[in-house]
């Protein structure tokens, strides 16, 4: 499955949202816009499902508090509402829509349900707390989801594995570098790179070894001298990648993660992530660290080594670069354009100056991005 649409109600930065999403989605707009936030509820939603240290309570923790994720441009209904529809493919009806409200009094110590809704195939079979007396009597059930608990999820489950699959990765060179000089994290699937090497050391050998003899033929054109990439362990049993380059020594030079630039990590790491898992992939500025010639190819990497497997895959981006490549459509493109009430997201089809730029022959990165400088945002009809 994927996730189809989404509507969003007083989130972080945005009062509204309702947009139709396919399998690669590029989010573009101004620094501070909401790009990091808009990918931050499928996190949240994550962290409601997750089996371990999951829960409502938890994830609004891990969110800083209501009244963090609360939009500041609220008014009137303050509720948070969020609704993700999941469908087999992008232009199919949804097989799922799971919706909830949120909300916390004032003195009140906890953030509670205003409602939980689950459809499937367009029937509703849980509304919460209309159609249950239990809710009514104890309004502390209304603390905890029913998706986060494998008791009351059975009708549903589904849609509580499709959101714990969720991956998110924007990797930090140096976490990969030396991980004994950082505090290690508690979140479940920690994407900074933090538990990287630990992660590839309790990967079975044999996909392991398939993964970097793919990211070594993808480094063989990125990286000169490059010869080969290999999985070493220390015998204390510590991790390492180590990279082999052409010398004029026959065996070659070797430097291992400690060594590697930025950007051979982030190109390592990219490709982790696309390989890794199946479920939804949350990808930020991917770009950075990398030739402008590598970024180009991230679209394809994206729907060869993930797309193409049914894998969903949204990417936040500055890069036109990225966003030259001829297979990306206008309809692939969310713009996120702030103003004094939050941040509006459209897709780019909708935004006559995008479309009548691409019509002529230009490029999505030439036509789009200009559009999202906050010079230009003025320019845009509502």
């Amino acid at each position: 499955m994927i996730v189809s649409h989404l509507i969003l109600k007083n989130w972080r930065n945005f009062r509204s949202v309702d947009v139709a999403l396919g399998d690669r989605v590029f989010l573009v707009g101004p620094n501070a816009a909401g790009k990091s936030n808009f990918l931050e509820v499928f996190r949240f939603l994550r962290d409601i499902a997750k089996s371990e240290g999951g829960g409502l309570q938890n994830a609004v923790a891990e969110a800083g508090g209501l009244k963090k994720v609360r939009c500041l441009g609220a008014r009137g209904r303050t509720d948070v509402e969020i609704e993700v529809q999941l469908s087999e493919a992008a232009d199919r009806p949804p097989l799922w829509r799971y919706s909830i409200g949120l909300n916390q009094d004032a003195d009140g110590p906890k953030p509670r349900l205003v409602y939980e809704r689950v459809f499937q195939n367009g029937q509703q079979i849980l509304n919460r707390p209309e159609d249950n007396s239990d809710d009514k009597k104890d309004p502390e059930r209304l603390t905890e989801t029913h998706l986060e608990s494998p008791f009351t999820n059975q009708a549903f489950r589904s849609v509580g594995k499709f959101f714990e699959q969720v991956s998110y990765v924007h990797l930090v060179p140096q976490l990969v570098r030396h991980p004994e000089r950082f505090v290690a994290s508690k979140i479940t699937g920690e994407p900074f790179g933090l538990t990287f090497m630990d992660r590839l050391a309790r990967t079975p050998k044999g996909e392991r070894t398939e993964f970097l003899k793919r990211v070594g033929k993808a480094l063989k054109v990125a990286v000169p001298q490059f010869k080969n990439l290999r999985f070493v362990e220390e015998k204390k049993g510590k991790p390492h990648l180590q990279v082999i380059y052409e010398h004029w020594r026959p065996p070659g030079a070797r430097q291992q993660e400690d060594q590697f630039s930025d950007g051979t990590i982030r190109f390592i790491g990219l490709f982790w992530a696309l390989l890794e898992s199946e479920g939804l992939l949350l990808l930020e500025e991917p770009e950075l660290s990398l030739n402008s010639e590598i970024v180009r190819q991230i679209p394809a990497l994206m729907h060869k080594l993930a797309v193409k497997r049914g894998r969903q895959v949204m990417v936040s981006t500055h890069s036109a670069s990225l966003l030259s490549d001829e297979g990306i459509g206008l309809e692939e493109v969310l713009l996120l354009i702030p103003h004094g009430e939050g941040t509006d997201v459209r897709p780019a089809t909708s935004i006559k100056e995008a479309k009548a730029l691409v019509d002529g022959g230009m490029r999505i990165g030439e036509a789009v991005l200009p559009l999202a400088s906050p010079q230009q945002m003025y320019l845009i009809e509502p």
